[in-house]
């Protein structure tokens, strides 16, 4: 009895819940949006109060369902099959670039997030996906201050995250398409139709990317078609361009600080893979490099023509993550774009840094040639004071700020050249170097200065170049260190010479040259090391009293010499000393 009562209870819940055919839903719930825009007669209504989100959200449940249904790991259900097979992510995508009704735009790009974030299934490898992922790309970043940023930036987050999963998803979503990759994809789509397959691993074939699956539109499709706008193709001759990378520069100078961060940590992620192969990729068939760099110099352009060094001084705690200028700080004409320029060639420094060695040589070396070598240095060369002030202050400024070896090995080039030379009295200011050093002599006392700063800056930086290029170069060959056992001198004779108020003009007058017999080695000590006080207050003399640390002081002789010097010097590690000193410095005046 109990037995039969529950048979019957059974079959009354199964009369009352049937099973539900996704597909059936599936496909109820698309038609239901696509019979929206047949029926529909008011433009004015926002998306938001139609039914168009709900169904779409049941269309992402329903795909994430049937997906955690599925025994075999791998295959395609049959909602999603529908889903490519119709081409609704296309559909969409022209509904979005149509924003008809209002708001669809940013509903189709929650859509497109959404569901290649929590659908397990390979997608991108599709061409019915990354097609429209690329038109979906072009759609944003093209109008600054859009309503659509929030959701832009979310999109672009999950397409970097499934790059830096699978780097090979690369190829799929950044667009570079020439004239003849168009012409042969046009003769492979006439000749050669192909359909689209029913499993993710048939579809890893580069050559789908350019083919053209057969039309399976739904119904009421020819309609829906009717009423919105043709796609327009892309004219002859024109190269594409990475949709995905100028999506996130432009996202990049969003006036939302949040949106311009996340689009800032995309491209970070984006160039970080860790695949060599699409690395390369990313650097030849792509304009990530120029792209970054044009910002680069398009904000450094956007600064006034004269700045006060003091005000550029005062903004160097300025930080990619937090570019806003310090609101303790005074307000001065051009204050917010300097900020932002200082803001931004941080964040290419940090960029260098974090990307991938392929990424991060092309990088550093086009901010070399386009903006050190084609718009810093006619300023750094030009006659007007005003413009040779302040781009010397900016140069020192972001050297200050600049952590990347590669970008630094970049920058020392620029300003030192790659094969410094010995300096000569009778060599004309021919190299950027020379015309630097030139203005540190300058009439003007303040570019003077601004220029010293600058080398103390550059003398600073943890690079062999900088202290061979502007010091040991010119030690070298001059016999101006001590080499093996030093002759025997009279101390007399040194002393005469010093003593001597007029020998620095005679010393000068043999321009500085190597005489043809070797000066004999200074005198030594008892205990066999060099008299080191006697070769400081040589090089003491030579020095202009403006220019010593301790002009103002009575005693400005060798041991406040030594004092300032060791103040300097303190603070670098002993290794990094040893590592720039070249093998014939003697290295017991090198730790002294």
């Amino acid at each position: 009895m109990l037995s039969r009562l529950g048979a019957l209870l059974q079959e009354a819940v199964g009369a009352r819940e049937p099973s539900i055919d996704l597909l059936e839903a599936f496909v109820e719930h698309w038609k239901g949006i696509t019979h929206y825009y047949i029926g529909s007669t008011d433009e004015n209504t926002p998306a938001k109060k139609t039914d168009i989100p709900w169904r779409l959200k049941q269309m992402l449940d329903i795909l994430v369902y049937e997906e955690r249904q599925q025994t075999a790991a791998g295959e395609a259900g049959p909602c999603l099959e529908y889903l490519l097979q119709h081409k609704i992510l296309e559909t969409l995508c022209t509904l979005g670039k149509a924003e008809y009704p209002p708001g669809m735009r940013q509903q189709v790009f929650q859509f497109f997030s959404k569901i290649l974030a929590q659908v397990q299934h390979p997608l991108l490898h599709y061409l019915n996906v990354h097609r429209p992922v690329q038109k979906l790309l072009r759609l944003g970043g093209t109008v600054p201050g859009s309503q659509t940023e929030k959701e832009e930036v979310q999109f672009t987050t999950v397409l970097c995250s499934k790059i830096q999963q699978d780097p090979a998803l690369l190829t799929y979503i950044l667009e570079v398409s020439t004239s003849g990759k168009k012409m042969v994809s046009r003769k492979k789509s006439s000749k050669e139709p192909i359909t689209l397959p029913r499993e993710a691993a048939s579809v890893q074939d580069k050559d789908h990317a350019h083919s053209k699956a057969p039309d399976m539109s739904p119904c009421g499709a020819r309609a829906l078609s009717s009423q919105l706008p043709a796609e327009t193709e892309e004219p002859e001759g024109v190269v594409g361009e990475s949709t995905l990378i100028t999506a996130l520069i432009g996202l990049c100078k969003s006036k939302k600080g949040r949106v311009a961060l996340k689009a800032q940590e995309n491209l970070l992620l984006l160039v970080s893979v860790a695949s060599p192969a699409a690395a390369t990729y990313l650097v030849q068939s792509s304009p990530c490099c120029r792209v970054v760099t044009e910002h680069l110099c398009q904000l450094y352009q956007s600064l006034p023509p004269f700045l006060d060094p003091a005000d550029i001084a005062a903004l160097e705690g300025i930080s990619w993550r937090l570019p806003s200028a310090p609101s303790d700080e005074a307000s001065f004409p051009g204050k917010e774009a300097l900020a932002a320029f200082l803001g931004w060639f941080d964040y290419c420094d940090h960029l260098i840094t974090e990307a991938h060695t392929v990424v991060a040589e092309a990088l550093a070396k086009a901010v070399a040639e386009k903006f050190f070598v084609e718009i810093l240095q006619p300023h750094l060369l030009h006659v007007s004071e005003q413009s040779v002030l302040t781009s010397t202050a900016l140069l020192t400024a972001m050297l200050r700020q600049l952590r990347s070896p590669v970008l630094l090995r970049e920058a020392v080039a620029f300003l030192l050249g790659t094969d410094p030379q010995p300096a000569a009295p009778d060599d004309g200011p021919c190299t950027l170097c020379a015309h630097l050093i030139g203005h540190c002599d300058h009439l003007s006392d303040e570019i003077s200065i601004t220029t010293l700063r600058l080398f103390e800056e550059l003398l600073q930086k943890p690079h062999e170049q900088v202290i061979h290029g502007l010091v040991l170069c010119n030690l070298e060959g001059r016999h101006y260190v001590a080499r093996g056992s030093p002759e025997p001198e009279s101390y007399e004779d040194t002393l005469d010479l010093e003593e001597d108020p007029y020998f620095t003009d005679g010393f000068l007058n043999n321009s500085f040259q190597p005489s043809t017999k070797p000066p004999r080695a200074p005198a030594t000590n008892s205990d066999g090391k060099t008299a080191v006080t006697e070769i400081v207050n040589s090089f003491l003399c030579l020095v202009p009293e403006e220019a010593k640390t301790s002009a103002f002081l009575e005693e400005t002789g060798y041991d406040t010499y030594v004092h300032d010097a060791y103040g300097l010097v303190l603070p670098a590690p002993a290794k990094s000393l040893e590592s720039i000193l070249p093998p014939w410095f003697p290295r017991s005046l090198g730790a002294s």
